[in-house]
């Protein structure tokens, strides 16, 4: 059963997730021979004000 951990900052719309999830469970499956059924996506939206690059949190970046 693969288990597939996406830690994404939030901000992209319910349609973009449901094709995300849709999309890497189709390529996982393929890849894996594991049916759709048994792979799992999991979704970790952080708030931009919780996560940096180079020190610069991402809510302050212009």
């Amino acid at each position: 059963m693969p288990i597939i951990n996406i830690d994404l900052i939030a901000g992209r719309s319910e349609a973009q997730l449901k094709k995300l999830v849709e999309d890497v469970t189709d390529v996982v499956s393929k890849d894996t021979n594991a049916p759709k059924e048994h792979v799992h996506v999991i979704l970790n939206e952080m708030q931009p004000n919780r996560y940096s690059v180079g020190g610069v949190l991402k809510s302050d970046e212009k």
